[in-house]
């Protein structure tokens, strides 16, 4: 979701009102990260104070205001975004991870002098952030203001605070109850040698309650903390919420329920020298520094994290099922398209004759989809339907006033994905609409390319997936092409779409997690290219690691795809692809139409059949082979 966009001087008068306020205050430079209390990467508009003073919406970004400027840090995804957002507004972009850029705790110790305060909300930045930034300007001797949300005092008409409703997820749906994952979850707070655990991440409290709220959009969690001792399950969270049922549940289970905003106070009264386990990288600076008086902090990952991300075999079992009802409403919306393209070369879709087709009504289109799914309950984040050189911003949203009208020529991107009782989806298809210059289809192949490398990868037990990433880069970057993100990332369970600690990524940074992929664990599969001003190409899959063969050489694993949609022939140029290559993405669309194609109309199946080459056989070699391969 966005905040309706404001022009570029009223962005210039608020950077204004806010510099007088840091002024009064006695704040030299004052940050802005895109976050909420639980830094969680997507977030109510209630938090969107770095959206409201730069325009910037993208979902990853930081603002940083000073007396004489401001600038705006985020990552390869939003440059050409935050290009056009922050035109005219005054807020210089820093584009992180690119030569020369320093980071802003480099441009901080740069600039700031002795002595001066640096000002924050304490509760929107993580302790590790928090930490790091004290280590940075300790010799500057910097003071921290970290006690006051500035935005308060200028945001006059902000959104009310989150309080959706909360929804229980029976056992038959979670695999497991609250008190058997609890019981994981003590063991391993007890062997850090804690008495207790602070848990702040929103995705983790949802699953480890097994219950759902709908406080962030596309995001199924309700605004809550949890502590967690052998004596007791508090719960805090807005308890006028909570109807008879979920109020009947959490008492069943021996879980208390205290307010929301109670949680600072139930803090500050522990007993003293106690040894609480909480996890940096998401508790916020305001609460560590609380627990930090009087507690001893145990600085670990939540353990809930590894917990959730490998799922159990009735989520999988559910998972395997929604993907192929999601699987099949995407195949029909690119059916649904490829129609669309056929009327509109033939002058059917004139204005004035039909609604002319745009990357919004398209989006809407699969949606309507998604929805006649019985087990939907919304998406899993806003659809990106990128036509043509707007594919080129990864994480594209048009709106109904600023879209691309859709024509019979070029490429439309999609990217989308729906949250299910049973199951939360991600899949991208770049859909040939018309002519694509050979340079397109030679991208596009290698995307490709890289894709089912991935999708075929076997490995040892104990990599992560910085040794995989490799497989799905290496045709782009034997091109000279790359592409500013990782290659995936894990997916909830009825839950957020990203989710960690597994992914798979080449590049080192400090402080950051890895994983080792663990069976039972998901994650999507989605190289790309992106040309400014050109086109923009990605081909996203779910897989799940499982376990293959065990020998003496160790545990030997491989994914299973979830995701069957099938890849646009259209754009693929077999000539640039080797024999094994072209061999993977012909198993790849057999397998989408034995799948698919039954739950089709006769038309639709006949056209799968054509898009995908299910009869060409050429290249299906016997099951042995497929096995290696």
């Amino acid at each position: 979701m966005e905040l309706e966009k404001a022009s570029n001087d009223v962005v210039r008068g608020r950077l204004c009102a806010l510099r007088e306020l840091m002024e009064a205050e006695g704040i030299d430079y004052y940050m802005m990260p895109t976050a909420d209390f639980h830094n969680s990467e997507y977030v109510n508009d209630y938090f969107k104070v770095r959206e409201y003073f730069c325009n910037f919406s993208g979902s990853n970004g930081t603002l940083l205001v000073w007396r004489e400027g401001a600038g705006l840090w985020t990552d390869g995804r939003y440059f050409i975004q935050a290009e056009r957002e922050l035109a005219g507004t005054g807020v210089i972009l820093f584009r992180m991870q690119e030569e020369g850029v320093p980071t802003i705790r480099e441009f901080l110790r740069r600039e700031m002098k002795e002595g001066q305060t640096l000002g924050f909300d304490g509760r929107v930045l993580s302790a590790k952030e928090g930490k790091a930034y004290e280590d940075a300007l300790a010799e500057k001797k910097v003071r921290f203001a970290y006690e006051k949300d500035l935005a308060d005092n200028i945001w006059t008409d902000r959104p009310q605070f989150p309080t959706g409703r909360v929804f229980l997820i029976e056992e038959a749906i979670a695999g497991r109850s609250f008190e058997e994952k609890l019981k994981d979850v003590m063991e391993k707070v007890e062997k850090e040698n804690a008495d207790s655990f602070v848990l702040t991440k929103l995705d983790d409290l949802m699953w480890l309650f097994n219950i759902r709220g709908c406080d962030v959009a596309c995001n199924p969690v309700a605004m809550s903390y949890g502590y967690f001792s052998r004596e007791k399950t508090v719960l805090f969270i807005h308890k006028e919420i909570l109807d008879g049922t979920v109020s009947d549940y959490l008492e069943s289970k021996g879980i208390l329920t205290e307010e929301y905003d109670n949680v600072t106070e139930y803090l500050k009264n522990l007993p003293a020298g106690g040894k609480v386990l909480a996890d940096i990288r998401n508790c916020s600076y305001y609460l560590y520094k609380i627990l930090a008086q009087k507690q001893k902090v145990v600085e670990k990952d939540n353990p809930t994290e590894r917990l959730k991300a490998v799922k159990n075999p009735v989520e999988l079992a559910n998972m395997e099922k929604i993907y192929l009802k999601d699987s099949v409403a995407v195949t029909k919306f690119i059916y649904w398209l490829k129609k669309k393209r056929e009327e509109m070369k033939n002058g059917a879709s004139r204005q004035g004759d039909t609604v002319t087709l745009t990357e919004v009504s398209a989006a809407d289109y699969l949606e309507q989809l998604r929805r006649s799914i019985p087990e939907f309950l919304d998406l899993s984040f806003p659809t990106i339907a990128g036509y043509k050189a707007n594919a080129a911003m990864m994480h594209y949203e048009a709106t109904p006033e600023n879209c691309a009208v859709l024509a019979p020529e070029g490429m439309l991107l999609v990217d989308s994905g729906g949250q299910y009782l049973g199951g939360t989806t991600d899949v991208t298809r770049t859909i040939v609409l018309g002519p694509v210059s050979d340079e397109i289809k030679l991208h596009y192949t290698m995307v490709a390319v890289g894709m089912l490398r991935l999708s075929s990868a076997r490995w040892l037990h104990g990599c992560t997936g910085r040794n995989l990433d490799i497989l799905a880069r290496e045709p782009l970057w034997n091109m000279g092409l790359d592409y500013k993100c990782g290659t995936g990332h894990g997916v909830g369970y009825i839950l957020n779409v990203h989710e960690g600690p597994q992914g798979i990524r080449w590049r080192y940074t400090e402080g950051m997690t890895e994983a080792v992929l663990e069976e039972g664990m998901d994650v999507t599969n989605e190289p790309g290219v992106y040309v400014e001003g050109s086109h923009g190409i990605r081909i996203e899959n779910v897989m799940v690691a499982e376990n293959d063969v065990k020998n003496e050489y160790g545990q030997f694993m491989h994914f299973k795809t979830l995701t069957w949609v099938p890849i646009d022939m259209e754009a693929i140029d077999e000539k640039c692809m080797t024999e094994t290559d072209r061999m993977l993405l012909y198993m790849y669309q057999k397998n989408v139409y034995d799948k698919i194609s039954p739950y089709l109309t006769q038309e639709e199946a006949e056209w799968l059949k054509a898009e995908t080459k299910a009869d060409c056989t050429i290249f299906l070699k016997s099951e042995a082979q497929q096995q290696i391969l």
